[in-house]
């Protein structure tokens, strides 16, 4: 459905997205996940035809977006971060203003609007003023403008971002149920988001895209890493050289402290269980173990580790008139 090849966008010396290549399958739901700065948006600008690439090509199910544009935005469903609302209308008045904007024939406008407000539930305030919402319902007046002309491709750019508990459940709901009849793309930084509402996830870093597979398929990958915690009356010295020995530990590290306890962290190989041969290491050396638990990565510590790097934090990406290209 959609071909990235090669995207890559510039800033002077900086590079906001660099060297992209990815595809985008039909009637699935896809996540960009990665922090802030990450290029997120940038992608989803160029994507959309908002901002033209340094490099590279987007197709939207064969159309490139900056040779054929009308073709191809056709396709497309865009919300921004956000919302591109005009708040002294209300939602229906506002959404005939886009059904005009995007060339739809007037014979179409009642039912498109019929069905966009029934998917969104937005019937009970089109007669409102739109700044006269909560932040919740205009979010869903920004999903129901971008499922106007039945794109094929609905892409959101942190729709939940502001919301409450309550609305965000709210829209993660609708954005699954928006997945049975289109092709959804979403960016996020919360992975416990794209986690909940996404079929595959795309996590970039810097510009660059770090990993990209299935949620299940990360999940088990990522969950493999075992931390063990230990405390002990032993020294850290005499720590490090009970567990010498013991097979399938790739890193310790032990700290005493001013209680005369010992803690330690030691990192197991995927698919070791050391927990028995370290009880009875600590036994023989006659130094009594106060605590042992095993911990499993969690996908947030992996997030963590692809994202940061020993480069450090990502560098932002370029706002206001730079962001623009104007």
């Amino acid at each position: 459905m959609i071909e990235v090849r090669h995207l890559t966008k510039r800033y002077g010396v900086h590079a906001a997205v660099s060297d992209l290549s990815f595809t985008i399958d039909r009637g699935m739901i896809y996540g960009f996940l990665g922090p802030n700065g990450a290029g997120k948006s940038t992608t989803m600008n160029m994507i959309t035809g908002c901002l033209g690439a340094t490099d590279g090509e987007v197709l939207i199910d064969g159309h490139s977006i900056m040779e054929e544009p009308m073709q191809a935005k056709r396709l497309i469903g865009y919300l921004p971060e956000q919302p591109p609302l005009y708040t002294d209308m209300t939602p229906e008045e506002y959404l005939r203003f886009v059904l005009k904007a995007k060339g739809v024939a007037r014979r179409d406008w009642d039912v498109q609007l019929k069905t966009v407000m029934e998917k969104t539930r937005i019937e009970d305030v089109k007669d409102r003023l739109i700044r006269n919402l909560s932040k919740g319902y205009r979010q869903r007046v920004g999903i129901a403008q971008a499922l106007l002309g039945n794109p094929e491709v609905i892409i959101l750019d942190e729709p939940t971002v502001g919301l409450d508990p309550k609305q965000i459940i709210e829209i993660r709901s609708l954005i699954q149920e928006l997945g049975h009849g289109h092709t959804i793309v979403l960016s996020s930084h919360i992975l416990s988001e794209v986690q909940a509402v996404c079929d595959s996830i795309m996590i970039l870093s810097k510009g660059k895209l770090v990993a990209s597979d299935t949620a299940e398929n990360l999940t088990a990958l990522f969950a493999g890493a075992v931390t063990l915690s230990l405390e002990t009356r032993a020294t850290a010295e005499e720590a490090q050289e009970i567990l010498k020995p013991i097979q399938g530990l790739e890193s310790v590290e032990a700290h005493s402290g001013e209680d005369g306890i010992t803690r330690i962290s030691a990192a197991q190989a995927q698919g070791v269980d050391a927990r028995e041969a370290l009880s009875m290491a600590f036994a023989q050396a006659g130094k009594p173990l106060l605590e042992l638990h095993s911990q499993r990565a969690s996908l947030e510590d992996v997030f963590l580790e692809l994202t940061q790097g020993e480069a450090g934090e990502p560098a932002a990406e370029p706002t206001g008139k730079e962001a623009t290209g104007k």
